[in-house]
């Protein structure tokens, strides 16, 4: 349930880049992509398409536009930005996944609650939340049916947790889940530093056809003390360009698929 196809790696992390892209320039050419990318133009034109029915973008006349979008406007204090950044560019990364009519799963965390807001305008479908300020933010767009987690609700950061939220995910099925980690390791798997969350992952991880682990570059690597699952029960891992090349370079070479959201210098 969790495999996708292999040939379709390399087109998907390029049209990653040309969103990622977008949400920075807010506009793009066609042959200026097509020579970036070492395509033909018709390649580009179909990247585009893909991503126009995501909602990311619309096309124009000799390339496109981005599409309004929720939750990426700039606040006032940069340096807070500068330290979201990766965690924007992951959630931009896991966002542009998404395809029209899905059922998705969000699993708490910051980078989620990221992708959450990432989502384009114009997407419908259901969100399976397992944060109230994720069901909140969602609950508020047209096209989205929100359910949320049932359970005891942690402080902080508005969490469901206990057998209430376990119980909860095993009622749905779902295209694509977007959980969290502390620490992602070739031979530990994925891990939790907070061992109540994990039966909720564990959970999700059987209910969805895909499912993504978002986590910055400092967490590969890294193991907690609960795990969480082996490498082989997820779709892919979505870190960011500040990754230890060698450490994306041995998940990879395990079998792992790794999707590196770029950031920074890495758009230009």
């Amino acid at each position: 349930m969790k495999e996708e196809l292999l040939d379709a790696v390399l087109p998907e992390e390029r049209r990653l880049r040309i969103a990622a892209q977008l949400r920075r320039d807010t506009r793009v050419r066609v042959e200026d992509l097509a020579a970036r990318y070492g395509v033909s133009g018709e390649t580009i034109r179909r990247d585009l398409q893909v991503l126009e029915e995501r909602g990311i973008l619309r096309r124009v006349y000799g390339g496109a536009v981005a599409q309004e979008s929720r939750g990426w406007e700039p606040g006032a204090d940069e340096r807070a930005i500068a330290r979201l950044d990766p965690k924007r560019a992951i959630a931009a990364a896991a966002a542009a996944l998404v395809e029209p009519g899905e059922t998705l799963v969000f699993d708490l965390g910051t980078t989620v609650a990221e992708t959450a807001r990432a989502l384009p305008a114009t997407f419908s479908g259901r969100a399976l939340c397992v944060a109230l300020p994720t069901a909140a933010e969602l609950a508020g767009r047209e096209g989205v049916e929100v359910h949320l987690a049932g359970g005891q609700v942690r402080r902080g950061d508005l969490a469901c947790v206990g057998p209430g939220s376990e119980k909860f995910f095993e009622r749905f099925f779902a295209d694509r889940a977007f959980i969290a980690a502390s620490g992602v390791h070739l031979k530990a798997g994925v891990t939790s530093d907070r061992l109540e969350e994990i039966p909720v992952r564990q959970a999700i991880l059987g209910q969805a056809q895909a499912v993504y682990v978002l986590a910055d570059g400092a967490k590969l690597g890294r193991v907690a003390v609960g795990r969480v699952c082996q490498l082989s029960a997820v779709t892919a891992i979505v870190t960011d360009s500040g990754a230890d090349p060698e450490a994306v370079r041995a998940l990879e070479q395990s079998g792992t698929r790794v999707i590196v959201a770029p950031t920074g210098s890495e758009l230009d």
